[in-house]
């Protein structure tokens, strides 16, 4: 027995005709085309997806998290369990009447009243609440009714929005997202969580690196050891003194990189990514000021200011943690409800962290491949992957993709009914082609879903990025939002070689007027080098081209492949040209030779001696 929790469509009619009793047959030679366009049936279209969010602002205020009834000292723990579980069925029932009525669809929330016991205790002990987020769709993983409800409890005790993985956002787009939340009231802060892990790490390895050299200078192998010590600690006092507005050059790069991230580069504040000592002093600034006069009934010391950190999984809250502890004390997964009960930190002799395990509230969505691109639903228990697949070739651009793959995606140009986007199908058929993924049997049967779900998971961790941009009138185009993040210093250093390298091959052959074949070279400048996307041409188009240059007598032309061009081989690919045999190899030959081919005699084919007949004897019993 296994629980069914999702079934496609041919699923759900053949389970459901199995039930009723049912028999059915097909009927041969009656076949109808469904879907004859490039119109995906799992996704929107740019209308109706901006209905639905036009409804979904209008029912905003209607979704809620679960409030923990009302409690005093005579209450007795089975009442209040028993008024804890009615209150969130009256939760989850009206719910399910808003999705129901207006025809939403709603996000997987979290179902199990314990992990909300858990958000209510954390949110009761906390002075300060951490909502993080991330950074590429922060409204999504935001939940305004948490806000109110921590008001609600108490007056005194403050909401922080964190905008984690901001460093996967441009500059102009952290402004844009800094002018949203000025203009809506939310006090939010940048940063993250993976430069200042790298941070320190670097810092922690230059430390061990350092101790292990003064370990070795404090044991002197010598007498003459011994009397160059006093010269060396003059130096050292020599070296102290160098001015400090002269730069140091024996810094690592990575850290270097790194700290320019997060160093003040920005003139603007608002948009700066800040480090992990701002991040503790933020806490402090902004937790009440009454919980620094209480104190611990225990030694009358002054009261830790707790700070409780709320967030889905994935959006990095136990890496922030680790970032802020410095060693790893929390344990990082991506699957929801890793951490079972909340659990306390201490930070440092002022601040206490309160970790909340991580859960899913409930939030609208256009469909449910929305959900999975956001990294709400599993990808390798995904059984319908067109639709995600299909959304990430309309966010990131054809020429991007192909760049950052190594591959080459061919679509359906406009003139021949086409979008000149790709589709899933196609991207997931020309990555697929270059890795080899088939299924078994017969044909050319390339794995879709193995490469939808390595597409995705690239998408989810941020290797294909995309940021959504913030609400406004008009609304702003996310192509356009997202342009910057599409060059080519955005791709890894092996594919950006190999696309300057092939750049700079004499590959591209353009036909004088006379027919003769030309070879141009690119200019293989960093700044003229760009991913531009090129017009695609269709398959009449191209039969069009042959019949009219066949005419004129030009040849094809053989392309060296993109793995060679990577790797700076060229030529034919096993080498070289394809060595001539048998009767071909003897006529050139005799060609080079002066010699008629028919005057050549017939060799052996082998060199084994000549078999003489013998005579056997054979005895008759």
């Amino acid at each position: 027995m296994r629980s069914i929790t999702e079934q496609q469509a041919l699923d759900e009619f053949l389970s459901t005709a199995e039930l009723a009793d049912t028999d059915f047959t097909a009927e041969k030679m009656n076949i109808k085309i469904i879907h004859s366009d490039q119109i995906n049936p799992y996704l929107l279209s740019a209308d109706e997806e901006k209905k639905k969010i036009s409804k979904h602002k209008a029912n905003a205020g209607k979704l809620t998290v679960p409030r923990r009834p009302h409690w005093d000292e005579s209450t007795t723990p089975a009442e209040l369990e028993r008024m804890e579980k009615d209150s969130f069925l009256d939760w989850r029932r009206g719910l399910a009447e808003l999705a129901e009525n207006n025809d939403l669809l709603l996000t997987p929330f979290e179902r199990n009243l314990e992990v909300w016991r858990q958000l209510w205790r954390v949110i009761e002990r906390s002075d300060l609440v951490v909502q993080i987020v991330d950074a590429r769709n922060p409204l999504h993983f935001r939940s305004e009714d948490l806000e109110n409800y921590v008001k609600e409890i108490d007056e005194s005790k403050k909401n922080l929005l964190l905008v984690n993985k901001a460093d996967m956002m441009t500059e102009k787009q952290r402004v844009q997202w800094a002018d949203y939340f000025e203009k809506e009231g939310v006090d939010y802060k940048f940063f993250s969580a993976a430069l200042a892990r790298e941070i320190n790490e670097q810092e922690d390895s230059e430390g061990d690196y350092e101790d292990e050299e003064e370990d070795d200078e404090r044991l002197p192998q010598g007498p003459e050891d011994l009397k160059d010590s006093s010269e060396e600690e003059q130096e050292k006092e020599k070296e102290k003194e160098v001015p400090k507005n002269e730069p140091v050059e024996d810094e690592e790069p990575s850290l270097v990189a790194a700290a320019q991230k997060l160093s003040v580069v920005d003139e603007d504040p608002r948009t700066r990514i800040i480090t992990v000592d701002e991040l503790e002093a933020i806490f402090l600034s902004h937790a009440p000021a009454i919980a620094a006069t209480s104190s611990d009934a225990s030694d009358n010391q002054p009261r830790k200011i707790n700070v409780g950190l709320v967030g889905y999984p994935n959006v990095g809250k136990s890496s922030t943690i680790n970032a802020l502890i410095g060693a790893k004390k929390v344990s990082v997964s991506s699957t929801p409800g890793k951490t079972k009960h909340f659990q306390t930190i201490h930070l440092s002799s002022s601040v206490m962290l309160v970790d909340c395990p991580g859960l899913v509230f409930p939030n609208f969505a256009t469909t449910k491949a929305d959900l999975v691109c956001n990294g709400v639903l599993p990808i390798d228990q995904l059984r319908e992957f067109t639709g995600p697949a299909g959304l990430v070739a309309q966010r990131v651009p054809k020429h991007y993709l192909e760049g950052l793959y190594g591959i080459t995606i061919n679509v359906r140009p406009p003139e021949e009914g086409g979008t000149g986007i790709p589709t899933a199908s196609e991207m997931l058929m020309a990555y697929a082609r270059a890795r080899g993924f088939t299924k078994t049997g017969t044909g050319r049967n390339w794995d879709e879903s193995r490469a939808a779900r390595l597409i995705l998971k690239d998408y989810v961790n941020g290797k294909l990025l995309f940021c959504h941009p913030p609400p406004a009138d008009p609304e702003i185009d996310g192509g356009e939002f997202n342009k910057e993040l599409y060059d080519i210093e955005r791709l890894p250093a092996r594919r950006r070689e190999a696309i300057l390298a092939a750049a700079a091959s004499p590959s591209i052959s353009e036909l004088n007027e006379d027919g003769t074949l030309s070879t141009t070279t690119l200019s293989v400048d960093d700044e003229m080098i760009s991913l531009n996307p090129a017009a695609e041409k269709g398959t009449k188009s191209k039969n069009l081209d042959k019949q009219f240059f066949k005419s004129m007598g030009a040849g094809g032309h053989i392309k060296t492949p993109y793995h060679y061009v990577a790797a700076g081989r060229t030529g034919h690919p096993s080498g070289g040209t394809k060595a001539l045999t048998g009767r071909k190899a003897k006529l050139v030959a005799a060609l080079e030779k002066g010699v008629d081919p028919a005057d050549l005699k017939e060799g052996k084919l082998h060199f084994k001696a000549t078999r003489v007949k013998r005579r056997t004897n054979t005895v008759d019993d």
